[in-house]
């Protein structure tokens, strides 16, 4: 069952992917070689809760941490921990908060020092089918209208692995919500999107293969043939003609870009 919010309802959600967004932006200031996921994620956890807000992800169904952090071959889900970055590494910090009654999501991948070329191409394919995916959240479009549009720019342009097993989703007063929103799918396929839908957009887009499997651990998800993945993800209610972005990268941009540890040459 959907449940649309009203215009108040999507102004809270848009104070949490805010704050959101400035919890990552923290993280891009702090990011650097040396440096454990562990203490990745204490950076975001004591910002959303120094600010008033709860991380959505400590303890939900058992997950121990703040943040999702996955590095290189790991797709999602990664469980911060005493791996250290190093020089060539590229993170993903996925991050939810829950104020005000509502819950707001989004990550972020970031790359430290001399990434592969490759990999940076990656990147940026990734960051941009996000975008392409966005501009399709309109009222009167349907769900697989983004799905196609991520698959179409990723997997059949340019030849990456769009992971099947994990998709986006609605969200509001519970994490995950729905509709579940694929990285693949076919044009006008799925729910007819209207107005007061809020859902998360999160390509997870692999090197190579698109297949997947979990670790131990029963949360990470690492590409089957250990080629990196990365995931962008924003916060968007579906607009009459424009779609509204409640979360925003701005501010992260400017951290990554400020901080001499990371590479944005992508």
């Amino acid at each position: 069952m959907i449940h649309y919010k009203t215009k108040e309802e999507i102004e809270l959600i848009r104070k949490s992917a805010l704050l959101l967004s400035a919890a990552l932006a923290e993280v891009a200031k702090a990011m650097k070689p040396g440096m454990s996921t562990l203490e990745v994620d204490a950076v975001a956890d004591q910002f959303i809760v120094e600010n008033g807000a709860t991380p959505s992800f400590k303890n939900y169904k058992g997950f121990p941490n703040a943040c999702c952090i996955s590095v290189n071959e790991a797709v999602v889900h990664g469980i911060p921990n005493k791996y250290v970055l190093k020089d060539g590494d590229i993170i993903t910090v996925d991050v939810g908060v829950f104020m005000n009654g509502f819950h707001a999501d989004s990550a972020y991948t970031f790359a430290i020092g001399n990434v592969a070329e490759n990999v940076r191409r990656l990147m940026a394919a990734t960051k941009a089918s996000l975008y392409k995916g966005i501009e399709k959240a309109v009222v009167g479009n349907r769900i697989g209208d983004i799905s196609y549009a991520i698959q179409e720019y990723t997997e059949k342009e340019r030849g990456y692995g769009v992971v099947r097993e994990l998709v986006g989703h609605g969200l509001g007063r519970h994490l995950h919500e729905d509709p579940q929103v694929p990285n693949y799918g076919k044009r006008g396929s799925g729910p007819v999107m209207k107005e007061g839908l809020v859902i998360a957009i999160e390509p997870m887009i692999n090197l190579r293969t698109k297949d997947v499997e979990y670790l131990e651990d029963g949360w990470t998800v690492v590409t089957r043939d250990r080629s990196p993945s990365v995931h962008f993800e924003h916060t968007v209610a579906v607009g009459k003609g424009k779609p509204d972005i409640l979360s925003s990268f701005t501010e992260i941009e400017k951290a990554e870009k400020n901080n001499p540890e990371l590479n944005t040459n992508y």
